[in-house]
């Protein structure tokens, strides 16, 4: 994985204040598997999202849940506030693992739920993140992007040693050409710079790429850095509505290959 140059984070903040949002066409998901309105040319790279998008959570939601005192219904305001912690971490220049952030999430929560929880029984807990299995869908979808000739990449802000480990263990890692982490940047997403990072690590112009995701907040950092999108609409996510419409909208990602794989090369 190349190394991107230091980051200048005062001339960085100036620019990205200075850029304007781009625009994206599109509309709802295709009934046939053809190209949708505003996606009439192959991207040159997916970037995958990784967590929620291609691994399912349910694993790890049984041992949050039982770390929390028998209460997975508390885990999605944990990974909310994960989230939260990630991006102030991003804001006030004190980049952590992703992993260190969701022990230290955990355990405030558990605090606020009176559940004595310690440092070496949150990790413990999160530990299920690096073997979950993919949703139903991927595998297949994956093998046929790349039989396509798409070229995959992982873009996520699971640690280095984290996706790699997810890859391997969920047996996807064959259908990647590369696994970019946001631990080689310092930034989280969906801070613009990560995913304009990302195009200039594969050699291409962010225009060119394409980021699947099933989160509306990853959709929506993309799609302002320049970026094409396709927003996998799985059950209980939402597109968020101040973010300009995905490229591509689909139920999940076998659906959006159909229609990645109709384009003409």
């Amino acid at each position: 994985m190349p190394a991107d140059r230091p980051l200048d984070r005062r001339l960085f903040v100036a620019s990205a204040a200075a850029a304007a949002p781009a625009a994206l066409a599109g509309s709802g998901p295709p009934e046939t598997p053809a190209a949708p309105a505003g996606l009439t040319r192959r991207p040159k790279v997916i970037f995958l999202d990784v967590n929620e998008t291609l691994l399912n959570l349910d694993p790890l939601v049984a041992s949050v849940g039982e770390a929390l005192g028998g209460r997975p219904d508390l885990v999605p305001l944990w990974f909310s506030s994960l989230l939260h912690y990630s991006l102030v971490a991003t804001v006030a220049d004190r980049y952590e693992d992703f992993g260190v952030i969701g022990a230290a999430t955990l355990r405030m929560l558990a605090a606020n739920h009176d559940v004595d929880l310690s440092e070496e029984q949150a990790a413990r807990a999160l530990a299920p993140i690096r073997s979950l299995p993919p949703h139903p869908d991927v595998e297949p979808a994956l093998k046929q992007l790349a039989d396509a000739g798409y070229r995959l990449v992982t873009l996520t802000n699971s640690s280095v040693a984290g996706v790699k480990a997810q890859m391997e263990n969920s047996g996807l890692q064959r259908y990647l050409s590369d696994r970019l982490s946001v631990e080689t940047v310092g930034l989280f997403k969906p801070h613009a710079h990560v995913y304009r990072w990302a195009a200039r690590q594969v050699g291409e112009s962010v225009e060119d790429c394409l980021l699947v995701a099933a989160h509306g907040w990853d959709v929506a950092g993309a799609a302002w850095a320049g970026m094409r999108t396709c927003f996998l609409s799985r059950p209980g996510k939402q597109r968020y509505p101040l973010a300009p419409p995905p490229t591509l909208q689909a139920a999940d990602l076998l659906e959006a290959a159909g229609a990645l794989v109709a384009l003409p090369r």
